[in-house]
Protein backbone atom coordinates (compact mmCIF):
# COMPACT_ATOMS: atom_id res chain seq x y z
CA UNK A 1 0.00 0.00 0.00
CA UNK A 2 3.32 2.54 0.88
CA UNK A 3 4.66 1.86 -2.55
CA UNK A 4 0.75 2.62 -4.52
CA UNK A 5 0.70 5.73 -2.27
CA UNK A 6 4.17 6.69 -2.87
CA UNK A 7 3.44 6.58 -7.14
CA UNK A 8 -0.42 8.65 -6.70
CA UNK A 9 1.28 11.28 -4.67
CA UNK A 10 4.37 11.49 -6.98
CA UNK A 11 1.62 12.06 -9.32
CA UNK A 12 -0.19 14.76 -7.97
CA UNK A 13 3.18 16.25 -7.34
CA UNK A 14 3.71 16.35 -11.48
CA UNK A 15 0.45 17.44 -11.76
CA UNK A 16 1.10 20.09 -9.53
CA UNK A 17 4.34 21.30 -11.03
CA UNK A 18 3.56 20.97 -14.59
CA UNK A 19 1.03 23.80 -13.66
CA UNK A 20 3.92 26.50 -12.16
CA UNK A 21 1.80 26.93 -9.38
CA UNK A 22 1.37 25.23 -6.02
CA UNK A 23 -2.45 25.81 -5.27
CA UNK A 24 -7.85 24.38 -0.36
CA UNK A 25 -8.79 20.60 0.60
CA UNK A 26 -10.49 19.40 -2.21
CA UNK A 27 -14.40 20.60 -3.35
CA UNK A 28 -15.80 19.16 -0.24
CA UNK A 29 -19.84 18.65 0.84
CA UNK A 30 -19.54 19.75 4.33
CA UNK A 31 -16.68 17.77 5.52
CA UNK A 32 -15.83 15.27 2.71
CA UNK A 33 -14.54 15.42 -0.31
CA UNK A 34 -16.98 15.48 -2.96
CA UNK A 35 -17.08 14.48 -6.61
CA UNK A 36 -17.05 18.03 -7.73
CA UNK A 37 -14.70 18.81 -9.41
CA UNK A 38 -13.07 22.71 -10.10
CA UNK A 39 -13.75 24.30 -14.35
CA UNK A 40 -10.14 24.32 -16.47
CA UNK A 41 -8.86 27.86 -14.86
CA UNK A 42 -11.38 28.45 -12.34
CA UNK A 43 -9.79 29.48 -9.16
CA UNK A 44 -11.14 28.66 -5.79
CA UNK A 45 -10.31 30.65 -2.30
CA UNK A 46 -12.18 29.32 0.57
CA UNK A 47 -11.91 30.91 4.67
CA UNK A 48 -13.07 27.76 6.96
CA UNK A 49 -13.25 27.95 10.78
CA UNK A 50 -14.14 24.92 13.12
CA UNK A 51 -15.30 26.62 16.52
CA UNK A 52 -15.30 23.94 19.27
CA UNK A 53 -18.26 23.81 21.62
CA UNK A 54 -15.33 22.91 24.71
CA UNK A 55 -11.50 24.27 24.43
CA UNK A 56 -11.22 21.60 26.87
CA UNK A 57 -11.61 18.50 24.08
CA UNK A 58 -9.14 19.97 21.29
CA UNK A 59 -8.41 23.13 19.87
CA UNK A 60 -10.16 25.56 17.25
CA UNK A 61 -9.12 25.20 13.85
CA UNK A 62 -8.79 28.13 10.68
CA UNK A 63 -8.57 26.87 7.39
CA UNK A 64 -7.79 29.11 4.55
CA UNK A 65 -7.31 27.29 1.06
CA UNK A 66 -6.77 28.23 -2.77
CA UNK A 67 -7.72 26.18 -5.72
CA UNK A 68 -7.51 26.07 -9.44
CA UNK A 69 -9.05 23.67 -12.08
CA UNK A 70 -5.98 22.30 -14.25
CA UNK A 71 -7.79 20.13 -17.24
CA UNK A 72 -9.33 21.76 -20.17
CA UNK A 73 -11.83 18.77 -20.52
CA UNK A 74 -15.72 18.62 -20.13
CA UNK A 75 -16.23 15.07 -19.41
CA UNK A 76 -12.59 14.79 -17.28
CA UNK A 77 -11.22 17.45 -14.66
CA UNK A 78 -9.03 17.75 -12.31
CA UNK A 79 -7.90 20.10 -9.44
CA UNK A 80 -4.86 21.08 -7.39
CA UNK A 81 -4.71 22.96 -4.40
CA UNK A 82 -2.84 24.10 -0.99
CA UNK A 83 -4.09 25.05 2.79
CA UNK A 84 -2.72 26.54 5.29
CA UNK A 85 -4.57 25.24 8.29
CA UNK A 86 -3.87 26.65 12.13
CA UNK A 87 -4.71 23.67 14.97
CA UNK A 88 -3.83 25.51 18.25
CA UNK A 89 -1.47 22.60 18.12
CA UNK A 90 2.20 21.34 17.68
CA UNK A 91 1.67 20.46 13.82
CA UNK A 92 1.00 24.57 13.42
CA UNK A 93 4.71 24.47 12.59
CA UNK A 94 4.16 22.91 9.76
CA UNK A 95 0.54 24.47 8.66
CA UNK A 96 1.16 23.53 4.59
CA UNK A 97 -1.07 20.74 3.13
CA UNK A 98 -1.69 20.31 -0.71
CA UNK A 99 -4.26 18.00 -2.39
CA UNK A 100 -5.77 16.91 -5.57
CA UNK A 101 -8.71 15.19 -7.37
CA UNK A 102 -9.40 14.10 -11.00
CA UNK A 103 -12.87 13.31 -11.75
CA UNK A 104 -15.90 12.47 -13.82
CA UNK A 105 -19.36 14.30 -13.90
CA UNK A 106 -22.36 12.13 -14.09
CA UNK A 107 -23.13 10.63 -17.37
CA UNK A 108 -19.64 11.49 -18.78
CA UNK A 109 -18.86 7.56 -19.22
CA UNK A 110 -22.31 6.37 -20.52
CA UNK A 111 -25.86 7.41 -20.27
CA UNK A 112 -26.53 7.63 -16.31
CA UNK A 113 -23.00 6.68 -14.92
CA UNK A 114 -22.37 8.23 -11.96
CA UNK A 115 -19.79 10.73 -10.71
CA UNK A 116 -16.36 9.52 -10.19
CA UNK A 117 -13.66 10.93 -8.94
CA UNK A 118 -10.07 9.46 -7.27
CA UNK A 119 -7.89 12.28 -4.93
CA UNK A 120 -5.83 13.42 -2.12
CA UNK A 121 -5.57 15.50 0.56
CA UNK A 122 -3.96 16.50 4.30
CA UNK A 123 -0.53 15.83 2.17
CA UNK A 124 1.64 17.67 4.54
CA UNK A 125 5.30 18.67 4.98
CA UNK A 126 6.11 17.00 8.80
CA UNK A 127 6.68 13.17 8.42
CA UNK A 128 5.13 11.12 10.71
CA UNK A 129 3.38 14.97 11.90
CA UNK A 130 1.29 16.59 9.07
CA UNK A 131 1.55 13.90 6.49
CA UNK A 132 -1.92 12.34 6.32
CA UNK A 133 -2.08 11.61 3.17
CA UNK A 134 -5.20 10.10 2.37
CA UNK A 135 -6.12 8.97 -0.73
CA UNK A 136 -9.77 8.27 -1.82
CA UNK A 137 -12.53 7.13 -4.36
CA UNK A 138 -16.17 8.35 -4.50
CA UNK A 139 -19.04 7.36 -6.73
CA UNK A 140 -22.41 10.12 -6.99
CA UNK A 141 -25.61 9.69 -8.14
CA UNK A 142 -28.21 12.45 -8.34
CA UNK A 143 -32.13 10.81 -7.47
CA UNK A 144 -34.92 12.72 -8.85
CA UNK A 145 -36.28 14.24 -5.79
CA UNK A 146 -34.07 12.88 -3.06
CA UNK A 147 -31.06 14.38 -4.44
CA UNK A 148 -27.30 12.91 -4.89
CA UNK A 149 -26.10 10.24 -2.80
CA UNK A 150 -22.19 9.43 -2.54
CA UNK A 151 -20.20 6.95 -1.14
CA UNK A 152 -16.98 5.96 -1.11
CA UNK A 153 -13.67 4.78 0.89
CA UNK A 154 -10.49 6.62 2.43
CA UNK A 155 -7.09 5.52 3.14
CA UNK A 156 -4.32 7.43 4.73
CA UNK A 157 -0.76 6.89 6.60
CA UNK A 158 -1.14 4.80 9.19
CA UNK A 159 1.95 5.97 11.50
CA UNK A 160 -0.56 9.15 11.68
CA UNK A 161 -4.14 8.49 11.61
CA UNK A 162 -4.21 7.09 14.87
CA UNK A 163 -7.44 6.63 16.88
CA UNK A 164 -8.21 9.51 19.48
CA UNK A 165 -9.34 6.90 22.10
CA UNK A 166 -6.57 4.62 22.08
CA UNK A 167 -4.11 5.42 20.23
CA UNK A 168 -4.35 2.68 17.98
CA UNK A 169 -3.83 2.53 14.01
CA UNK A 170 -7.41 3.74 12.34
CA UNK A 171 -6.17 5.13 9.07
CA UNK A 172 -8.79 4.03 6.51
CA UNK A 173 -13.19 3.56 6.44
CA UNK A 174 -16.05 4.87 4.53
CA UNK A 175 -17.38 8.78 3.12
CA UNK A 176 -21.04 8.97 3.25
CA UNK A 177 -22.89 11.85 2.21
CA UNK A 178 -26.52 13.14 0.75
CA UNK A 179 -27.07 16.74 -0.74
CA UNK A 180 -29.79 18.96 -2.57
CA UNK A 181 -30.73 22.06 -3.85
CA UNK A 182 -33.63 23.17 -2.02
CA UNK A 183 -35.54 24.46 -4.82
CA UNK A 184 -38.87 24.36 -2.83
CA UNK A 185 -37.84 27.27 -0.76
CA UNK A 186 -35.24 29.24 -3.04
CA UNK A 187 -32.90 27.75 -5.49
CA UNK A 188 -29.57 29.46 -3.67
CA UNK A 189 -29.85 27.05 -0.52
CA UNK A 190 -28.28 23.91 -0.55
CA UNK A 191 -28.20 21.48 2.24
CA UNK A 192 -25.97 18.33 3.02
CA UNK A 193 -25.18 15.46 6.05
CA UNK A 194 -22.33 13.63 5.03
CA UNK A 195 -19.93 11.27 7.19
CA UNK A 196 -16.33 9.88 7.66
CA UNK A 197 -16.26 6.64 9.65
CA UNK A 198 -13.04 6.28 11.87
CA UNK A 199 -12.36 7.21 15.56
CA UNK A 200 -9.18 9.43 14.23
CA UNK A 201 -8.87 13.29 13.56
CA UNK A 202 -11.14 13.01 10.59
CA UNK A 203 -13.85 10.69 11.92
CA UNK A 204 -17.17 12.49 11.68
CA UNK A 205 -20.82 13.12 11.31
CA UNK A 206 -21.43 16.77 9.57
CA UNK A 207 -24.74 18.54 8.91
CA UNK A 208 -25.24 22.16 7.10
CA UNK A 209 -26.46 24.69 5.08
CA UNK A 210 -25.63 27.07 2.17
CA UNK A 211 -26.74 30.14 1.13
CA UNK A 212 -25.24 31.57 -2.36
CA UNK A 213 -25.19 35.07 -2.51
CA UNK A 214 -24.05 35.50 -5.83
CA UNK A 215 -22.86 32.59 -8.47
CA UNK A 216 -19.39 32.84 -7.51
CA UNK A 217 -19.58 33.77 -3.50
CA UNK A 218 -21.26 31.10 -0.98
CA UNK A 219 -21.28 30.37 2.65
CA UNK A 220 -21.81 27.14 4.23
CA UNK A 221 -23.15 26.78 8.17
CA UNK A 222 -22.66 23.79 9.67
CA UNK A 223 -22.32 21.28 12.48
CA UNK A 224 -19.61 18.65 12.93
CA UNK A 225 -19.67 15.72 15.79
CA UNK A 226 -16.72 13.81 16.20
CA UNK A 227 -16.60 9.62 16.56
CA UNK A 228 -13.90 10.32 18.85
CA UNK A 229 -15.71 10.57 22.36
CA UNK A 230 -13.19 12.68 23.95
CA UNK A 231 -13.48 15.61 21.10
CA UNK A 232 -15.36 18.33 21.38
CA UNK A 233 -18.32 18.74 18.55
CA UNK A 234 -17.19 22.44 16.22
CA UNK A 235 -19.19 24.72 14.53
CA UNK A 236 -18.27 25.27 10.99
CA UNK A 237 -18.53 28.32 9.02
CA UNK A 238 -17.24 27.86 5.25
CA UNK A 239 -16.94 31.07 2.79
CA UNK A 240 -16.19 29.50 -0.60
CA UNK A 241 -15.66 31.91 -3.49
CA UNK A 242 -14.96 31.47 -7.51
CA UNK A 243 -12.95 33.63 -9.54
Amino acid sequence: MKKITSIILMAMALAMAATGMALATPATQIWIPSTDVRDFKQVHLDVDNYVRTSTTKGGNTYDLGLGVGVLPFDKLKMEIGVDYISTAGSADGHPIYFNAKLGTPEGALFTGSPALAVGGYGIGTKKNVTNQNVLYALAAKTVPVLGRLSAGYYNGNRDVLLSLEDGRTDNDGVLLSWDRTLSEISDKLWAAVDYQSGKNSLGALNFGVAWSFTPNISLILGYDIYNAKNTADTFTTQLDINF
